[in-house]
């Protein structure tokens, strides 16, 4: 997937399975990615896809049972992750690595004030005394441009709007400065203006901390906002993996190429003359998947090879696809 860079993170042959009554899902079936430092990833793919569970495996927090990391590596910083007892994982976890959810009401303790929730991490992983902690959480709040900071460390999550949940969550993601930020879905659950400040926020705040952030959306248009490199996730797999200008500039996977025509366009002749496209069907059940590319039940440009599971080749330079369009004859 590219030379030998500063990299931050390295993912190798990555599988997580669920074991179910029903059978295995695999949420995670083979997956190569590379971030190297100060550096944006986007992860993109509709719900089911397997971004979330990739994240979780990252923070190794896939719960078990009935998930299971089965194989693979996953290099951060230069050490192995997966063979990390728990209680060094825990160290990693919210210090080096910190991961934004996609839904702060779930993810802030509801009986707790927000200084609290933050001073929590600082106490445990920075050694600072509850009074500092304190302080510094007014800090973090101010910083993620919340107002009246003083005030709302005494708020609990119930008493802030939405946004504001929101930026509690990445204050309390970055308390300790971390290398790395997964922000999942960050801005689902937000209206569109909330949407463009928060996006705003984490780029601002990865280029003053030069931290790397990987972002998991559905949404391509956030991607063109934050991300240098984008990968795009389907049924458990990288089906396309390039630069963000390569991804908008010319897409090679049918299934990205539909991501981008379902995308609302502003501009007058688009708005009169096309109407939006929908990518025909649903993403298939992990539990029964179709033989071969995972995409050909739903793709136009289907046919007989097509039920071979196609490898990840180099369609043009630094642009991976997945798909049996672009073999070489």
């Amino acid at each position: 997937m590219g030379g030998q860079n500063n990299f931050l993170l390295k993912i190798q042959n990555l599988h997580t399975y669920f074991f179910m009554d029903e059978g295995v899902a695999k949420a995670v079936d083979g997956v190569d990615l590379e971030l190297e430092e100060g550096g944006t990833l986007g992860l993109v793919g509709e719900s089911g896809c397997g971004k979330t569970v990739t994240a979780l495996s990252i923070m190794r927090l896939i719960p078990d049972p009935p998930g299971k990391i089965v194989q693979g590596q996953i290099s951060f910083n230069g050490t192995n992750l997966l063979t990390l007892s728990e209680a060094a994982m825990r160290k990693i976890r919210g210090r080096s690595i910190s991961m934004i959810f996609q839904e702060p009401m779930t993810s802030l303790n509801p009986v707790f004030q927000i200084g609290d929730q933050i001073s929590e991490v600082l106490q445990l992983h920075e050694g600072m005394s509850r009074k500092e902690a304190w302080n510094r959480s007014i800090e973090m709040l101010k910083m993620v441009g919340i107002p009246a900071p003083e005030r709302r460390v005494m708020e609990y999550p119930h008493q802030l709007s939405g946004g504001m949940r929101q930026r509690a969550m990445i204050a309390m993601a970055l308390a300790c400065s971390p290398m790395l930020m997964i922000a999942d879905e960050p801005t689902t659950a937000l209206d569109v203006t909330i949407q463009a400040q928060i996006l705003e926020l984490i780029n601002h705040l990865q280029k003053e901390k030069g931290m790397s952030v990987i972002l998991i959306t559905h949404n391509l248009g956030v991607i063109a906002e934050t991300a240098r490199r984008v990968a795009v996730m389907y049924a458990g797999r990288i089906v396309e993996y390039t630069d963000v200008r390569s991804i908008f500039g010319g897409p090679k996977h049918p299934y990205t190429q539909g991501l981008l025509k379902s995308i609302p366009r502003l501009d007058e002749h688009h708005a009169r003359k096309e109407r939006l496209e929908a990518i025909p069907g649903l993403v298939p059940s992990l539990l029964d998947l179709p033989p071969g590319c995972k995409f050909s039940n739903r793709c136009k440009y289907v046919f007989d090879r097509c039920v071979e599971e196609p490898p990840l080749i180099e369609a043009a330079p630094g642009h991976l696809v997945r798909c049996r369009l672009y073999e070489r004859k």
